[in-house]
């Protein structure tokens, strides 16, 4: 059990399964949350009880108690902060018991992370503790959430799904260096099992559309992975 708490944003992730446990803990941090994480229901409600957390992502299927209950209790304690529940089960009625046992949302298993990420603003947006800029801007590129629409220059950019991710956690970041790795989790999921390579081909296209050649914009750091570096900025 870890309890990294400090100021921001705060997330209690309840998952025993330590492959995804890890993937959300290192995911969530690149995008500056504040993680604690934990393995069971018993430790999810002593550390939900502890500690002032801004949301819980909770998983059904736990070795002890299983997560309706779990978002039960944290409910009758009088807890309003939001959960957003994880299963692998797809039914109707778990979904039903979810939301009925006092869930606040609720993904099913393999999740998109981009969409894991859209679910917590969301959640966040709701209860008060964040306000979000749908445009970002970056020298000379914009780039909307909302419409999901790129312009450099004021001309449109078309990219794919998979490259608009890319750039839109790139702007989020600038001149942190992402590992392929982190790359291929965030933007494909930790269910992935194919090789590291196919970012460096999402990359080189990415590259073409924003005529980043020589990379400027998005440079390879090498022996660690990619960073990007907004054109208004100096080196």
């Amino acid at each position: 059990m870890e309890d990294v708490r400090k100021d921001g944003i705060a997330i209690l992730v309840i998952e025993d399964d330590p492959v995804i446990a890890g993937f959300l803990q290192t995911g969530l941090q690149y995008e500056n949350y504040r993680v604690s994480s934990c393995h069971s229901g018993k430790d999810g409600l002593d550390l939900a009880g502890q500690s002032s957390f801004d949301l819980i992502i909770l998983d059904v299927v736990l070795p002890d108690i299983d997560g309706f209950e779990v978002c039960r209790r944290i409910r009758a304690r009088g807890n309003d902060l939001p959960i957003l529940m994880l299963t692998v089960k797809n039914e109707v009625s778990d979904r039903v018991r979810g939301l009925n046992s006092g869930a606040d949302d609720y993904l099913t298993k393999p999740f998109d992370f981009d969409e894991l990420l859209a679910r917590i603003r969301a959640l966040l947006r709701r209860s008060g503790k964040i306000t979000e800029k749908k445009l970002m801007k970056a020298g000379h590129l914009s780039l909307n959430t909302e419409t999901r629409e790129v312009g450099q220059n004021g001309i449109p950019v078309s990219l794919t799904p998979t490259e608009f991710a890319l750039l839109e956690l790139f702007m989020r970041h600038p001149r942190r260096v992402f590992t392929r790795e982190i790359l291929l989790n965030r933007i494909l999921g930790y269910d992935y099992d194919g090789g590291t390579n196919v970012i460096d081909v999402h990359i080189n296209h990415l590259r073409k559309k924003l005529n980043d050649s020589p990379a400027r914009l998005i440079r390879t750091v090498y022996g660690m992975g990619y960073a990007f570096y907004p054109d208004n900025t100096e080196d």
